[in-house]
């Protein structure tokens, strides 16, 4: 027999032991004696008492009959195509300046919300004729074709009524009305952002892309992400912000233009002077820069629907943490950001407006948000 052999695998298993021992006290024993909050709810630990003891076989969340808490496999939520994540945050949502006339509904309260993904602009004509055209070929025989022309397809003819003159039942472009015919169909509006869409088709889209996105993921075998949504009043505000506190515009700026002039969004500047901000009607989604969290036009070039049922007193129903106001019954919905017709106070983070949920205008469009599990590392 080889006893210099059988003595070097003696001292070794004795090594393994010990520091085995040694790796199994470190940190799971507080001062009192207690277990820590990590001690044996660790994935990192379940290797070495594999070495010692004989594997689970039951349920994967059992080890030797007993409750084991460890990460599943496979999750990971990673950031949407055409999104940026927003922190979460705690501010004082409402009018930064003061506003006599609006105090009553913009009354400044402290809010904080979740962290977020949001698209990084307005939903574009490109990306809802993805959804047109997959209703039309998926779902014509469940809702018919007369349901989703007028439910949910783009109403071009709001450019003519959201314009005609007061006293007249039309407005006549003089060359036309090259808005109407060819805003949602042509190619050179395909990164325009998509208008005369009202709050129920915008949360269609929604849910459309929500299945989209989860029935893909379900083939690869990955778990489900959380749906898209129409961003809350309070998320809307926060990310419009975009970290500056009090910021009145999302540029930080108190100003609409900057040192040298340049108009920053696309609005009614100049007393009814629409091109000086160098676009007449809308402006391409990802026009002028984006504020600090990386989104365009949270100002101006269209207004966007929010989740939220518009209340003027909003504080008195609504809570301070992921506030939101889901007042079925109530036909009024909040929109936010302004749009190209409007003047620079609706541009203002805190001014608040509403919509009927029905209507359909060539100014209002939409972006969503996925909310995030848990919370992101700090940026």
């Amino acid at each position: 027999m080889n006893f210099h052999n059988l003595n070097k695998k003696v001292v070794w298993l004795l090594s393994l032991v010990i520091l085995t021992s040694i790796l199994a006290s470190c940190g799971s024993k507080s001062n009192t004696g207690g277990k820590t909050l990590s001690s044996s709810k660790s994935t990192k630990s379940k290797g070495l008492k594999g070495l010692f003891f004989k594997p689970a076989t039951e349920d994967p969340g059992v080890f030797n009959g007993e409750i084991v808490a460890v990460n599943r496999k496979g999750w990971s939520q990673p950031t949407p195509f055409g999104m940026v994540l927003v922190p979460s945050g705690s501010y004082l949502m409402g009018q930064g300046d003061e506003d006599p006339s609006r105090s009553a509904i913009n009354f400044p309260r402290r809010v904080t919300v979740s962290a977020f993904f949001m698209d990084d602009t307005e939903i574009t004509n490109y990306e809802y004729r993805q959804f047109v055209e997959s209703i039309l070929r998926d779902s014509l025989s469940v809702l018919g074709e007369t349901k989703i022309m007028s439910d949910y397809y783009p109403d071009t003819t709001r450019w003519a009524e959201d314009l005609k003159m007061p006293g007249y039942q039309t407005r006549d472009f003089t060359y036309g009305d090259p808005m109407t015919e060819n805003y949602f169909s042509s190619p050179a509006f395909d990164m325009y952002p998509v208008v005369g869409v009202n709050w129920s088709a915008a949360k269609y889209f929604c849910d459309w892309r929500s299945k989209l996105m989860n029935s893909y993921r379900k083939t690869q075998g990955l778990a489900n992400l959380p749906r898209f949504t129409l961003p809350t009043e309070s998320e809307w505000e926060w990310a419009a912000r975009g970290g500056r506190a009090s910021a009145k515009y999302p540029w930080g700026n108190p100003y609409l233009s900057n040192a040298k002039g340049c108009l920053l969004a696309n609005f009614k500047p100049h007393r009814g002077n629409y091109d000086a901000d160098g676009y007449e009607y809308t402006a391409p989604a990802n026009a002028y820069s984006p504020n600090d969290y990386g989104l365009y036009n949270m100002a101006g070039n269209v207004a966007e629907w929010c989740e939220d049922a518009f209340e003027e007193n909003a504080s008195a129903v609504t809570w301070d943490l992921n506030s939101i106001n889901r007042d079925a019954n109530n036909p009024r919905k909040v929109v936010r950001g302004g749009s190209w017709k409007d003047i620079g106070y609706y541009l203002e983070t805190g001014t608040r407006t509403f919509e009927f949920e029905k209507n359909k205008r060539s100014y209002v469009g939409f972006r969503c948000v996925m909310r995030y599990l848990g919370r992101p590392a700090s940026r």
